[in-house]
This record gives structure tokens, C-alpha cells and sequence, in this order.
């Protein structure tokens, strides 16, 4: 099988196993799902979705969060980790989105990331997940699996996104993301992982990762 097909038989089998793929972050809007993805650096999706309701209900949005100090928003947020860089920084970027984008989320990657505590990855995300823009997020699951499954080095995540999005249909992007890291989260984690579940590492994965499975 060269790359080519390993390829062809990913997108086709990630396809079967999540014909419709749900958001991971509870969110309504793009500025509950910029604050959900700022949440979640270093953080798991479930443990910001239980955070998220509470911040929310104080403020949803811009005008309202900014009526809240950065401590109280730091009490709020703190079971997520990092608690004192993200409230600086979600209340830092709820003032630029008032003054500089009359209180929106900007739908450009150079603005986002101009905001406070928002890097690549959660601009990506905002781009992709609320604007329907082409982008290829790479978390600690994409970043994995495609060492795993021989698609690149591993060597960091700025190279696996370059790679990604050279191998993949840019149409494909938005879908392909979110379907790698539901594939990862049940079909090979990082711990527990079972090689017999993941037919596509079993299929296509380099030799050097199945040779340590005796595969």
C-alpha cells in the first residue's frame, strides 16, 4: 500500500466511523467557542465543558465579561489550569473585540492571533469550527496518530499541520480534524491503547510503531 492509498483508506474509514462529528467544546456562538478553545490549552474538553456553563452565565459575551475583574474570572476558570494567564487573557481580548471589532470575533487568522492567550492552534480552530474556514488544528491526538500512521515525523506540531494539509483534501480539512481526534480519543489514546481495535494504525501504521506490538 503506498501513501497514496494509506491516505485514500483514512479519509475512507474515518468517514464509516463518523459520518456526522460533534463539536468536542460546548459552545452557541464564535465568542463562547474562542473562550471554550483558550480554556482547553492544557486543559481536557470535558473538564472545560463543566467550567464553561459557569463562566457563561455570568457572561457570554464582550460587553459582559469585561464587567468582571480578571480575579473573578480567574475563581471561575481555575479548575481548568493556567488560571492566571487565561483570565488576563480572556479579558484582555474581550476589550480588543470591543474596541478594535465592534465586539465579534475577527474572521482572520492574523487577527485572532494578535488577541491575548490565543496562538495557532485556537485561532485554527475559531476559523475552522465557527467560520467553516479551511484549517487543520493539531492537537496532542492529531500530532500522535500521524506519526503512528506514517503521514509525518513527529517531530513537532508545526510539521505534522504542514504535513496534514499536504496530504489531505483542503475541503477535507475541517472534517479530518475533528474525525482524527475522536478516532484517537476511542481507537488509540495514548495510554490503554489496544492495536487490535485500530484498524487504521494495524493497516497502515509505520513499522517501528507496530513491531513494538508484535504486529
Amino acid at each position: 500500500m503506498n501513501k497514496a492509498d494509506k491516505v485514500h483508506f483514512t479519509i475512507n474509514t474515518l468517514a464509516e466511523l463518523y459520518p456526522t462529528i460533534p463539536i468536542p467544546l460546548d459552545h452557541k456562538d464564535p465568542y463562547t467557542l474562542l473562550i471554550a478553545v483558550l480554556l482547553s490549552a492544557q486543559s481536557t474538553d470535558v473538564r472545560v465543558n463543566q467550567i464553561t456553563p459557569k463562566l457563561f452565565a455570568r457572561a457570554d459575551n464582550p460587553a459582559d465579561m469585561i464587567k468582571m475583574s480578571v480575579e473573578q474570572i480567574r475563581e471561575i476558570i481555575k479548575p481548568v489550569g493556567l488560571s492566571p494567564m487565561k483570565s488576563k487573557g480572556i479579558h484582555g481580548l474581550s476589550h480588543i473585540l470591543l474596541d478594535k471589532h465592534d465586539g465579534k470575533v475577527p474572521q482572520s487568522f492574523e487577527a485572532l492571533e494578535a488577541l491575548p492567550a490565543v496562538g495557532h492552534k485556537t485561532a485554527s480552530v475559531v476559523m475552522a469550527q465557527a467560520f467553516g474556514v479551511p484549517a487543520f488544528p493539531v492537537d496532542t491526538h492529531i500530532h500522535r496518530l500521524m506519526y503512528r500512521w506514517g503521514f509525518s515525523n513527529g517531530k513537532s506540531v508545526v510539521q505534522t499541520e504542514r504535513d496534514a494539509k499536504r496530504l489531505f483534501p483542503k475541503e477535507k480539512w475541517n472534517d479530518l480534524h475533528l474525525q482524527i481526534i475522536w478516532y484517537g480519543r476511542e481507537y488509540c489514546p495514548a495510554r490503554g491503547w489496544d492495536l487490535s481495535k485500530d484498524i487504521i494504525t494495524k493497516t497502515i501504521g509505520r513499522k517501528s510503531v507496530l513491531k513494538k506490538f508484535d504486529c
